[in-house]
Order: C-alpha cells, then structure tokens, then sequence
C-alpha cells in the first residue's frame, strides 16, 4: 500500500493523476507559474498571521479572566433558630361541642 498525503486521499487522487494536474498547471500557467506560487505563498502566511492573531486574543482573553479576583465571599452565619407555631390544641369542655341529638 502506498502512502498518499491525506489531502490527495481525500480527493482520490492517485500518482498518474497528480501527474497530470501538474502538467496542465505548467501549461496554463507557463511563465506566471513563480508568480503564482509567490502568491500562493503570501496568501498561506497571511492566513497562519491571522489564526496567530485569533489565538492570541483568546489567549489574552481568557487569562485575564482567570487573572480577575475573585469576589470576597461572605463570612458564614452561624445557623438560625425558627420557633414554628403550631395551634396547640386543647380539650377543655368549653371547646368541646356535642352534636345536636335529633
């Protein structure tokens, strides 16, 4: 099995192929080939500045948020304590009432 760069791969693009796009490339592009390529080459390296640039503003950003101080927290407060009320109920006989006889 031959090794292919996975750009190649993922086109498919076998060596006979490769061949060919080379030679229709010098065709079409004759004498403007370097021209081209300087080109090319100027267009990658400004993308790579840019990436650069992006990855060091997220870095930047991020740090700074790290660096931020942390809000003091406040001190715990000791527990509270909540009397319920609940009705208390008492049996007295003035409380107690007898229903109607019929």
């Amino acid at each position: 099995m031959t090794s292919v760069s996975p750009l190649f791969a993922f086109f498919n693009l076998g060596a006979q192929e490769m061949i060919i796009l080379l030679i229709i490339g010098v065709l079409l592009f004759g004498r403007k080939l370097p021209e081209v390529g300087r080109y090319l080459g100027k267009g990658i390296v400004e993308f790579k500045k840019g990436l650069k640039g992006m990855e060091d503003e997220i870095d930047t950003a991020s740090s700074s948020a790290m660096r931020q101080e942390p809000l003091p927290l406040e001190q715990p407060r000791p527990p509270q304590r909540v009397m319920t009320t609940a009705p208390k109920f008492e049996d007295s006989p003035a409380n107690i009432t007898t229903p109607p006889k019929a």
